[in-house]
């Protein structure tokens, strides 16, 4: 078979082009997903004004959240099924994919309904206030009903990625920017349907459940070596298991995400303001590209690390970790030059709120101030996570997030005010990246001796 074809590549193909392959069209899905988060933003800054951009901030810890439900099925799935490959072992890999179909439903609806019972006083425990209450109500309510189709979408492209369909993965994610970017304008302004800020969420629900179909006709070809087939359903529990266990970083990794921002808005809103809040959630569209950019990459990079891995092939699986590492900082080394140079056009993008300009450059150039140190913390996380070292990988996912920004968080603004709130994020930014980097030596070290000592057992053998 073709599918089994490019699978088997994942053992023998060099590793740059490999990499490239995969990453590339991930890369630009991921970039693609970003950009229209942030046309989103753009759209909704724009036309209902910057009152609207801070209750769309408040959403963040929202979408973190609902994000951490989809990553712990979809990455731990596709990187459970990305061993299976490696080990051959294609009839258990099927198994996988009709799990995850089923875990996201239950996983979705069950959080579609208990969100939606709780939904204010959530929003005022992420920081909203009275005055951006109504816009983050209107927005969430819209988004949650569509949960479902988000995470089954999240999932299913995850899936599609490690059974060798990057492409596919891709034109599925820019279809869905495509469409939203396409709808936003319609939906949300008053020459349209005037939706307003419940447009915007609209827009985004449509264009996931459309790109979702096309995920399921892709996946219910039988020609293919993984597809959706009837008796791979029925939840079996070591494979559920094994699915969340891989996935309890990633998960945990946007739980920490979403505990963060909700420290940081009541923060913000607390010395800052209202409108520091929406600095913040601009600055974090700028940031988030970038960001997006190295989640891509190491969405191509696992696919090939955790076969490589299952194969014990452990200089295959070093070299796509040393390349990998060299790109992200490459992306995150760019992003940097960005915010220092150019926050004004960025800011502006957003508002025409002066006000509110002045203080997303300063966001966006004090937030992203130690960007060129992240893409490495993001790069050996997931590694840890493609081989299973699962708490080495949340250890780091806290330690960025949790571990040092919290407490950051609790003492530097009871010194500098709205600064210290500001200055906490690349301080935990640089922290976290040394502690990345500590670990990493240690293993690459080990990773080594054993593949020397199994290179000379290769050779023993031959003579």
């Amino acid at each position: 078979m073709e599918n089994r074809q490019a699978t088997l590549e994942l053992g023998t193909k060099p590793v740059g082009k490999l990499l490239a392959q995969y990453a590339l069209p991930a890369i630009i899905a991921m970039t693609a997903s970003s950009l229209y988060n942030m046309v989103d933003s753009i759209f909704i800054g724009q036309a209902v004004g910057p009152m609207a951009i801070s209750g769309l901030a408040i959403t963040f810890p929202f979408m973190n959240l609902s994000g951490a439900f989809g990553a712990a099925i979809g990455v731990g799935a596709a990187t459970s099924i990305s061993v299976k490959l490696g080990q051959k072992d294609y009839h258990v890999a099927e198994n996988i994919l009709g799990n995850t179909v089923t875990l996201t439903l239950i996983v979705g609806i069950a959080f579609t309904v208990v969100c939606l019972s709780f939904l204010d006083p959530i929003l005022r425990f992420f920081g909203a206030s009275d005055a951006t209450l109504p816009y983050a109500r209107d927005f969430m309510e819209i988004i949650l009903l569509g949960n479902v189709f988000t995470h089954m979408y999240m999932s299913m492209n995850a899936v599609l990625r490690a059974a060798s369909k990057p492409k596919q993965a891709m034109y599925a994610t820019i279809f869905t920017v495509v469409l939203n970017v396409a709808l936003d304008p319609f939906f949300i302004y008053d020459w349209g349907l005037g939706l307003g800020i419940r447009g915007a969420a609209l827009a985004t629900v449509l264009a996931q459940v459309l790109a979702l179909i096309y995920q399921f006709h892709l996946l219910s070809d039988n020609k293919q070596l993984l597809h959706l087939k009837k008796g791979i359903y029925k939840l079996k529990t070591t494979l559920v298991k094994n699915i969340f266990a891989i996935g309890v970083s990633p998960f945990l990794m946007n739980v920490c995400a979403c505990v963060v921002v909700i420290f940081i808005n009541n923060q913000l809103v607390h010395y800052g303001g209202d409108l520091a809040v929406g600095a913040y959630g601009i600055a974090n569209r700028i940031a988030f590209i970038f960001v997006m950019f190295v989640m891509g990459l190491n969405q191509g990079m696992q696919p090939i690390a955790g076969y490589n891995y299952g194969a014990q092939r452990l200089d295959r699986l070093m070299k796509v970790l040393n390349l990998s590492i060299l790109v992200a900082t490459g992306i995150m080394v760019t992003g940097w030059l960005i915010a220092m140079l150019l926050p004004y056009p960025c800011a502006r993008l957003f508002t025409t709120d002066q006000t509110l300009i002045n203080m997303a450059i300063h966001g966006i150039q004090v937030l992203m101030l130690m960007m060129p140190l992240v893409g490495f913390q993001m790069v050996t996380t997931n590694f840890f996570q493609c081989i299973g070292k699962v708490k080495i990988s949340i250890f780091l996912s806290l330690s960025r997030q949790l571990l040092l920004l919290v407490p950051l968080l609790a003492i530097l603004p009871r010194i500098w005010g709205i600064d210290g709130v500001w200055a906490c994020m690349p301080t935990s930014d640089a922290l976290s990246a040394l502690m990345a980097f500590v670990i990493m030596r240690h293993y690459m070290k080990k990773f080594k001796k054993q593949n020397n000592e199994m290179a000379y057992g290769r050779e023993e053998n031959n003579n």
